[in-house]
């Protein structure tokens, strides 16, 4: 009897409405012209599905009851509304379904290159714009600055109003840490365990607001770069809490950790329970490892990320945990986004400091080829560039491994690599020790080291703060690297943003950050030129970019005296040139027979014949 009652009652309301389509809404013409649409709602699994303008190719259903995948052929679709009808039974359901148009040569945008510097900021700490969403109530994570693990406060708005600081800065790319919902209930602020990857943050503004971001920065002639996460979602996920299948994450069953042993992934000798604990592992406990293997999964990444290029108009993406990814299937979500996109650009986060196994991972590598595997990655972080920068500046006496051998050591190993110029160069990032903490706010070796990643090969990045001398100390946990930039917060006694309200102290690394910046910024030569450079004597490094006719002489003197350089050493680079302009005082100089550099200092020379 209970059952006939319930059968009846199932008959009366039919089936309950869709909760969710993603993607909210796609585009007309692009070049894969299929769209998988997930459907999310109660017992829709077994409903008839039908389009009125695209075809349905195929309906996937999995043991949960509560999804549907829909797969529609959209070529020759225009933009426009497309209505999908839902039948079960007698009940009927229909939904319309936006297809936009997309932007003029949408396909053909530009990504970042060597020709950029980048510019790393953690939203939740860079500015507040808008206090009024400090804290929101459908977020669990609420607003407490006294606390370094805390919600700040800082927000899109907060990034909008200093697009004109970044500019002057001579900034033209900036990449923000996720920006997407994080509903951990705490620590939530750095955005890594996202629990809605369709909508941005509420604390940090709306889709709306971001899109906005986008459109005002390229306005400064500033590209923006999207901190993509496809190894992991957080616990709080929606989705998560109703899986639509068993194997949409990584199960042991439930929680593995992961062993973190990237090398795994390509060495001939790993067991299978060391890969599978790498790529299959859990990061942390509350950011489940989604399976990228299993096919929905991987076209729910492909489709998420293809959706925020157009919609918010994005320049690239950084990707966190590139290499913890099943190597197979972060490739085939790689192509498909450089397919789509092919001038767009993809720095992935491989960790390693082994340029061998970094060139790994990088499109086109010789390395890979060997296991018959490329990752069409075209750009990746040059972390060992970053782990010599903390170690050999703090040598000031040279020997045979100690000192600045170690950057040019560094830069010999460049042959195992595809494409030097998309390598992202940096001595400090959101997840390493503060540079200006490791040197102990030494403006000295800052000098070097900012000089050094501005005009090597490469595209620069620096992390927010950096510019003023900001220290932080990792040993106190993540939150000390990631302090709030003063001025961003109204009440700030020090408003570093402005010349007037910056110390002296801080104004002396803004004003040699913006001088190196923005000489670069005007100069192709330090973008694409050829590096040659020569072992260094006596702890100074030198090194050239030439570029035609135009050549530029980098000279690093870690020494702890001035020194004297016989310039005869350097003959094959200075033939045809006589005289010099040092950029950074401006003074002329004579390109004769020596060459006198100050103590711990650098000198950027544009030649002149």
């Amino acid at each position: 009897m209970k059952k006939l009652i319930a059968l009846l009652l199932l008959a009366q309301i039919g089936f309950a409405q869709i909760q969710k389509v993603e993607p909210p809404f796609w585009y007309s013409g692009m070049k894969k012209t299929e769209l998988q649409l997930m459907l999310y709602g109660k017992n829709i699994g077994n409903a008839v599905v039908s389009c009125d303008k695209a075809t349905v190719v195929g309906v996937i259903r999995t043991e949960n009851p509560n999804y549907l995948f829909v797969n529609l052929d959209l070529k020759n679709v225009p933009a426009g509304s497309l209505e999908l009808s839902l039948t079960q039974g007698k009940k009927v359901e229909k939904r319309t379904y936006e297809l936009r148009a997309r932007r003029k040569d949408s396909a053909n945008r530009k990504g970042f290159d060597s020709s950029d510097v980048m510019y790393l900021l953690m939203p939740d700490r860079f500015a507040n714009g808008n206090p009024n969403n400090d804290s929101t109530p459908d977020t669990a994570d609420k607003f407490n600055r006294s606390s370094q693990d805390g919600r700040h406060g800082g927000d899109i708005a907060g990034m909008k109003k200093h697009l004109d600081y970044l500019e002057d800065l001579g900034v033209t790319a900036v990449w923000s840490t996720p920006l997407c919902e994080d509903n951990d209930p705490k620590t939530s602020y750095h955005g890594y365990a996202q629990s809605d990857v369709y909508r941005i943050d509420p604390r940090y503004g709306s889709n709306e607001e971001y899109v906005d971001f986008v459109e005002a920065a390229h306005q400064k002639g500033i590209k923006v770069v999207k901190d993509y996460v496809t190894n992991h979602w957080g616990t709080e996920h929606w989705l998560l809490k109703d899986l639509p299948t068993y194997k949409w994450v990584h199960q042991f069953p439930g929680y593995g950790q992961t062993n973190y042993r990237m090398t795994t992934q390509f060495d001939v000798n790993a067991s299978e329970i060391d890969s599978r604990y790498c790529m299959d592992g859990w990061f942390v406990r509350s950011m489940p490892d989604l399976d990228q293997t299993n096919e929905l999964v991987l076209n729910y990444l492909t489709q998420n990320a293809l959706w925020w290029i157009e919609y918010a108009n994005l320049d690239g993406f950084r990707v966190d945990t590139y290499s913890y990814a099943d190597k197979h299937a972060i490739a085939k979500w790689t192509k498909a986004i450089m397919d789509e996109y092919p001038n767009f650009n993809i720095v992935g986060e491989v960790w390693m400091y082994d340029q061998a196994q970094m060139a790994y991972w990088q499109k086109d590598s010789k390395i890979g080829a060997i296991q018959s595997y490329n990752s069409y990655l075209p750009s990746v972080m040059d972390f060992t560039l970053q782990g010599e920068l903390g170690s050999a500046l703090k040598e000031e006496e040279s020997n045979w491994t100690n000192g600045l051998i170690k950057v040019y050591n560094n830069f010999t190993n460049d042959f195992l690599y595809p494409n030097t110029d998309n390598l992202l160069v940096f001595f400090e990032n959101h997840d390493t020790q503060r540079f200006n903490h490791i040197y102990n706010g030494n403006f000295a070796k800052y000098k070097m080291a900012l000089a050094l990643i501005a005009t090597v090969r490469g595209i620069p990045q620096i992390y927010y703060g950096s510019e003023i001398g900001m220290q932080g100390n990792k040993d106190k946990g993540d939150g000390d690297i990631r302090r709030d930039f003063p001025g961003g917060w109204n009440g700030d006694t020090n408003n570093a943003f402005t010349l007037a309200g910056r110390t002296a102290e801080q104004n002396k690394f803004h004003e040699f950050t913006k001088k190196v910046f923005n000489y670069r910024k005007n100069n192709p030569v330090l973008h694409f030129g050829k590096m040659k450079h020569y072992l260094p004597i006596n702890n100074v490094y030198v090194y050239f970019r030439t570029l035609n006719e135009k050549s530029v002489m980098v000279v690093v003197n870690n020494n702890k005296e001035a020194q004297v350089l016989d310039l005869a050493t350097y003959n094959e680079s200075l033939a045809g040139y006589s005289a010099g302009k040092e950029i950074l005082t401006g003074s002329k100089l004579e390109i004769n027979k020596s060459l006198s550099v100050p103590a711990q200092d650098v000198l950027i020379i544009e030649l002149q014949k």
